[in-house]
């Protein structure tokens, strides 16, 4: 049985909409935010104290992108995943590596330095920086999907689950009123995916089930 450690609405989402989307069977367990300082019994499953981990027999994996290359490369060759051969190859690896460290990474300074710091280390010059970064590296995606429904391959794969994260978290942000046009649709088509639902409805469910808080609390930093 997979086990996946998740926080609401973090990065941890992506394999949990990726795991719906495969239709594997999976165990939750829902962590409060951030769990290296509200809850450091978790530190003795992940020493980083972050989420995701997924645990899968003997594998453990850290990473969000690279656990959703993990599980579609396993669990769906040539659907959900891109194989070597295909010319497109490189550009799938691209876009699941971006979605992370170009995509979500400026993002979390911004959800940092504008809800999570204490008052008086609030900065929103630099909240309002990396949120112009964010949007500025969000033409690639605009670039892409202005002739195409997905980012690669010419059908949806993993790499969609992983930039449509950063995408979600934009929304959270109030970035996605900036969006472009072409991007605005490509989310919209995302988000009526029915596990993309699923994935929302388990969450909250589980939230609700182990006792775990679904807003993080406003004093402890990411």
């Amino acid at each position: 049985m997979i086990i996946l450690h998740h926080c609401v609405s973090a990065r941890s989402f992506r394999p949990l909409w990726l795991l719906e989307e495969l239709g594997l069977p999976y165990e939750l367990r829902m962590w409060p935010f951030p769990p290296r300082a509200v809850a450091r019994e978790y530190l003795s499953e992940n020493p980083l104290g972050t989420v995701p981990l997924l645990v899968d027999g003997a594998t453990r994996m850290t990473e969000s992108a690279g656990i959703c290359q993990y599980l579609a490369t396993r669990h769906s060759p040539d659907q959900l995943d891109v194989p070597v051969s295909d010319p497109v190859f490189g550009a799938y690896l691209n876009w699941l590596h971006m979605s992370d460290a170009t995509l979500t990474f400026p993002q979390t300074l911004v959800l940092r330095y504008s809800h999570f710091e204490v008052a008086e280390r609030l900065q929103p010059q630099v909240a309002n920086d990396y949120a112009r970064w964010f949007l500025a590296r969000l033409r690639a995606v605009d670039t892409a999907l202005q002739q195409a429904e997905y980012l690669c391959a010419g059908r949806f794969t993993a790499a969609d689950v992983a930039v449509g994260y950063a995408l979600l978290l934009a929304e959270h942000l109030g970035l996605d009123a900036q969006f472009p046009p072409a991007v605005s649709a490509y989310w919209a088509r995302l988000k009526q995916r029915p596990a993309y639902q699923r994935a929302l409805q388990v969450q909250h469910q589980a939230a609700i089930e182990q006792d775990v808080p679904t807003i993080p609390s406003p004093d402890i930093r990411p």
